[in-house]
């Protein structure tokens, strides 16, 4: 009977390599993120300081830049090298902020936050859980060194883990204990790698509080477009019911009339077919004007783009529009993002006072933005029954989000960003 002893040796191998990968990797990320962790911190909280004066508007949004750069390369490493995923959550900041936008905007982002908390358990606690599987292979080594008469040169008594060590009998304990520990270390040294990735994702990763509130608003924003759509549907409903459907009726009525007068009285007969006519082409107008607000058919044939030019053709106010779309959203997203921009230039119209407006469509970073921009007199914002209201609901049932910059005497910069892929 002869036993095969070359996979347990292969396995001994692995594991051997594993333990040696995983302490290099741990005392490269242990003398790595104490100097770097420490540099981001101090300048994050140096320039943040600076701020009063005017020097951190422009310093906190590269040091924080530079920060993120650096926590987005250690969740690549936890990825990488510890299987432990830790997705970023940043808010979108618009891509033509100014300086103090970019500065209070990144500051306003609980993901920021996270980072500087982050940056300070990496300094201590993380270099600890770092440095730990390269302890508990080195350490073992003095202990054998002990043993092996090391222990004449040193001080007495030398304290090796709780064993004072002062003669060959007292050595040979410490020996005996690094073999524990090089045995405890076989088993525990890579779940001892494993806890530094998992504290930086327990510290990096949004809270709970944060996910309840987000699950919250995504709740409120669901019901808002719930609520949102019967109400449209019984709009479409009564001027259906009031509107061409009662034209067709009457258009009805006409006809008998008219086939009952062909013998009578002929030219009141074509008096009637004219009304008819006249009837035919308003209620034909009505009917297209109700499926334009359902769903613009060049929405849905040229794309968002197209659309918007289209209505800001029809205002009486002179538009501007640029796009920059190199692909198709979702229809859902499109129709959401056209009434959106349709609601903003409508208020522009009635109640800024404008007498020229830009409009700016682009995708970028997984996100469509668009921007209406007007020279009207300002003041508006969100919320008080203000239609803005409305578009903030409206792109909150798709994850968007809405900005408003509306100083008064203008001008009114109302920015929209919807989390999307074009196609």
């Amino acid at each position: 009977m002869s036993i095969d002893t070359r996979s347990g040796t292969r396995s001994g191998t692995r594991r051997t390599k594993g333990l040696a990968k995983a302490a290099l990797r741990g005392l490269g990320l242990a003398l790595v993120s104490l100097p770097l962790s420490a540099l981001c911190f101090t300048l994050a909280l140096l320039s943040i300081a600076l701020i009063p004066l005017g020097i951190g508007i422009v310093t906190t949004p590269y040091v924080l830049t530079r920060a993120r750069t650096y926590a987005n390369w250690r969740r690549v490493l936890a990825a990488e090298w510890g299987g432990v995923r830790i997705p970023p959550a940043y808010r979108p900041l618009p891509k033509d902020a100014n300086p103090w936008e970019r500065t209070f905007g990144m500051l306003c982002d609980p993901a920021t936050r996270r980072e500087l908390w982050w940056l300070l358990v990496d300094m201590t606690a993380g270099v600890v859980t770092a440095l730990l599987p390269a302890a508990l292979l080195l350490y073992p080594l003095e202990g054998f060194a002990l043993a092996a008469g090391l222990w004449r040169v040193m001080p007495d008594p030398y304290w090796y883990g709780f064993v004072p060590v002062g003669d060959q009998a007292s050595a040979l304990g410490a020996g005996v204990l690094a073999l524990g520990l090089l045995f405890l270390a076989h088993f525990v040294t890579p779940s001892v790698l494993n806890a530094h990735y998992r504290l930086t994702r327990a510290v990096l990763s949004p809270s709970q509080g944060e996910l309840s509130e987000r699950v919250r608003v995504l709740t409120e924003t669901r019901r808002d477009a719930v609520d949102t759509s019967a109400a449209e549907l019984r709009r479409i409903e009564r001027d259906l019911h009031d509107g061409a459907q009662a034209r067709l009726v009457a258009m009805g009525m006409d006809l008998g009339t008219i086939e009952a007068l062909l013998d009578k009285d002929p030219e009141q007969a074509k008096e009637l077919i004219a009304q008819t006519r006249r009837s035919s082409v308003e209620a034909l107008s009505e009917l297209r004007e109700l499926v334009h607000g359902i769903h613009p058919p060049v929405l849905a044939e040229r794309g968002l783009g197209d659309a918007v030019r289209a209505l800001a053709l029809r205002l009486p106010v002179a538009t501007e529009v640029n796009v920059e779309l190199p692909g198709r959203a979702e229809a859902p997203v499109e129709s959401a993002a056209y009434f959106a921009v349709s609601e903003v230039l409508t208020n522009a119209v009635k109640h800024a006072g404008a007498d020229r407006i830009w409009v700016d469509l682009h995708h970028s970073e997984g996100h469509l933005r668009v921007s209406v921009t007007d020279n009207g007199k300002g003041g508006a914002v969100i919320g008080a029954g203000s239609g803005l209201t409305g578009v903030e609901r409206r792109l909150g049932t798709f994850d968007g989000v809405l900005a408003v910059s509306s100083p008064a005497g203008g001008p009114t910069m109302v920015t929209m960003e919807i989390p999307c892929e074009l196609s």
